[in-house]
Parts: C-alpha cells; structure tokens; sequence
C-alpha cells in the first residue's frame, strides 16, 4: 500500500519537476534536461531525482547551477502540487549518466 502511494508521487513530482525543467531551459538554446527518475523516501520527506542533461559536457556546471536554485525549485515545485502534497519533500538532484554509458559500450562494441 505505501509503496502503491510513493510510486503515484514520484510520477506526480517526475512530470511536474521536467515542466519546470522545461520552462527554465527555454531561455538556454541547445541545452535539454530531462528527468529520467524520481525515488522519494518512505516518509516523503526526501525527494532524489535522475536528471540526464544534453549535452553532456555542461552537465557538471548545470547541476551545480540547479543545486544552487534548489529552493527557488522546490518553492515552484510547492506552488504546483500544493493541493497534491501537504508537505512538499526536500530535493537532491543527481546525474543520470546511463545514456552516455550505453553510448560508450556501443563504441566500444563496434570497435
């Protein structure tokens, strides 16, 4: 049963985190980021999202600039699921590499 509960609010913050994503990334030509993951804690207090980010090579200053907005994000975050949650879950973002490691096995394969 919690399980059931924690699966429907991971999806709900998933889609609501990449339309924030989405709207944020508009002002920035070329850059993509996408929420692949979302876990959330058993007691709901702890939110970790997989953010894959194209391209790669700003990935490592984007989720530095994200970790730095990380209460502006889960302030907008609050305002869209506020009637959803009574109590909006801390965030952790973290990279999803997987995309870059299936391309590396792939190279190396042809190799």
């Amino acid at each position: 049963m919690q399980e059931t509960r924690q699966n429907r609010i991971a999806r709900l913050l998933q889609k609501e985190l990449s339309t924030i994503f989405q709207s944020q990334t508009r002002a920035m030509h070329g850059v993509i980021i996408s929420v692949t993951r979302v876990r959330i804690s058993p007691d709901l207090s702890i939110c970790t999202a997989y953010l894959s980010i194209f391209p790669s090579e700003k990935a490592d200053t984007l989720l530095q600039n994200i970790t730095a907005n990380e209460k502006s994000i889960r302030y907008e975050l609050g305002t869209r699921v506020h009637n959803q949650l009574r109590i909006i879950p801390e965030l952790r973002f973290f990279i999803d590499d997987s995309l870059d490691y299936i391309d590396r096995i792939d190279q190396l394969l042809k190799q």
